[in-house]
């Protein structure tokens, strides 16, 4: 319904219908426009996006008379800092590209400058309708509603779990799979196999494993406190209210802060599947993008052993509403002239039909944005017609959404002034506090405490109300920056 609505706003603020039909006119296949992608992939990725590219340029492109270029500007960070230099025009910065990947809230500050192209000059309703409602509507972040964020691929959280050690300390427990559909279920999961892994060696006191982690500690905030019925950052028109209920915020701080530093919970490497494969997790919730990293064997100082995966939903907290991330950078247009905007959203159209935005999804892992591709149907058509090789992993954990996901809620928050910086609180402030509390317990530990009266100190009432003063206050200073 909002997809519609949002549809026909654009149409009654732009007076427009799939452009007035007037901009293929603008194309010449004997002077074809050029056109200059800057995106943030790399590896596999890059390659993937690269060939669709090319059969475009072959294709489509070469009869209608546009020619598009890519260019990867490494990280995240790097590409929005070069598209930020070129927008303030520093010395030495490159010309504006006339596409390039931005998550919501870099978008809006990019339109904010009125850089952005109004895509709905060049959609209308219908072409609106075959995309999924939630990437649309994602993507409206104009004052008056209007489309700037063009959805091209998205992710949702998964977790995934070493197979081959779960078993061995399910079938010493009885510890049950169905325990780990809540992220209460999952916190005392990790005690049991914090104590069980100590166990194992009885003439060394703990030095039990932590079983968990996740990637994205603003995704277990934002998404967290939805699925408590709170929307932690409530935008309107980039204005944001900030709310943050101690009972909410205790939940979230009680089932990550507490098992990590009582050494439960743990995070070791740069990404959550390094620590499966160095044998000191064994399940974590991630991005489905991170399933083609997922190892195939534990090599830790000891040994080293073939393992096996299982995937399964994301969990979430007891009572909470069934709400799972939308995420995923979308491209926006550079505000130019029409024929650059047209032929940018040809494009853009182009790659995201099933049979081509599929082919990426079978590389990267991202979710195509149709509605009539996120099928497994759809995807086995498409690799049974284009003899597409796919990895294993990538493929269980797309049709795994595609099967078990399909009637779940997805939620990403609205943008809003500032909101990289406010999400940035939420990443690291108590992912931060928790290691460095950890590190102390450790300490305490050594010194021949047991875990309870190491742990002790940073587990109160008080422990809490401190951080949590701390947190509202890092948020409030944050935006006021």
């Amino acid at each position: 319904m909002k997809k519609k609505v949002c549809g026909v706003l654009f149409l009654a603020v732009m007076g427009v219908l799939s452009g007035c039909g007037n901009e293929k006119s603008l194309l010449n296949p004997d002077d074809p426009v050029s056109i200059t992608i800057w995106h943030y992939y790399n590896g596999t990725q890059q390659a993937a996006f690269d060939t669709l590219i090319e059969e475009f340029n072959n294709t489509v492109g070469n009869k209608r008379g546009i020619y598009v270029q890519s260019y990867s500007q490494g990280s995240v960070s790097d590409l929005e800092a070069a598209v930020r230099d070129s927008i303030n025009e520093k010395v030495g910065a490159s010309e504006m590209p006339d596409m390039f990947s931005a998550y919501s809230d870099t978008a809006y500050e990019f339109e904010q400058k009125g850089a952005l192209a109004n895509l709905s000059e060049y959609l209308d309703e219908s072409a609106l309708d075959r995309y999924i409602p939630s990437y649309i509507d994602e993507g409206c972040i104009a004052e008056d509603g209007s489309l700037r964020i063009f959805p091209v691929a998205k992710s949702t959280e998964i977790m995934m779990m070493n197979k081959t050690d779960w078993e061995l300390f399910a079938e010493a427990t009885g510890a049950s799979l169905a325990n780990l559909k809540t992220i209460e279920g999952v916190a005392d999961t990790a005690a049991a196999y914090y104590e069980w892994t100590d166990s194992l060696t009885p003439d060394v006191p703990n030095d039990g494993k932590a079983f968990y982690g996740r990637d994205a500690m603003a995704n277990y905030f934002i998404i967290g406190m939805k699925q408590l019925g709170v929307e932690i950052f409530e935008a309107d028109k980039g204005r944001v209210t900030f709310n943050l209920p101690e009972d909410s915020i205790r939940r979230i701080w009680e089932n990550y802060y507490v098992p990590t530093v009582k050494g439960y919970f743990g995070a070791y490497g740069s990404f959550r599947s390094d620590d499966v494969k160095t044998g000191e997790l064994i399940a974590y919730t991630g991005s489905t993008t991170s399933a083609i990293y997922f190892p195939s064997m534990v090599e830790d100082e000891s040994e080293n052993y073939d393992i096996e995966y299982t995937i399964m939903a994301a969990p979430i907290f007891d009572g909470g509403e069934q709400y799972a991330v939308q995420q995923g950078a979308g491209m926006v247009v550079t505000k130019s002239d029409k024929k650059h905007e047209y032929a940018a959203v040809e494009f853009l159209k182009w790659f995201t039909e099933p049979e081509n935005n599929l082919r990426f999804s079978c590389v990267s892992g991202y979710m195509p944005v149709l509605e009539d591709a996120n099928t497994t149907e759809v995807l086995d058509k498409v690799i049974a017609e284009q003899g597409i090789e796919v990895a294993e992993k990538t493929y269980d954990c797309i049709t795994y959404v595609f099967d078990n996901m399909k009637d779940g809620k997805y939620y990403t928050n609205k943008s809003f002034q500032n909101g990289s910086a406010a999400r940035k609180v939420l990443e690291y402030h108590l992912f931060d506090k928790a290691a460095a509390d950890r590190q102390e317990v450790v300490r305490a530990l050594s010194e021949g405490m047991s875990l309870e009266e190491a742990s002790a100190p940073y587990t109160t009432e008080e422990a809490f109300q401190e951080w949590y003063v701390d947190f509202c206050a890092a948020l409030n200073d944050m935006m006021g920056q």
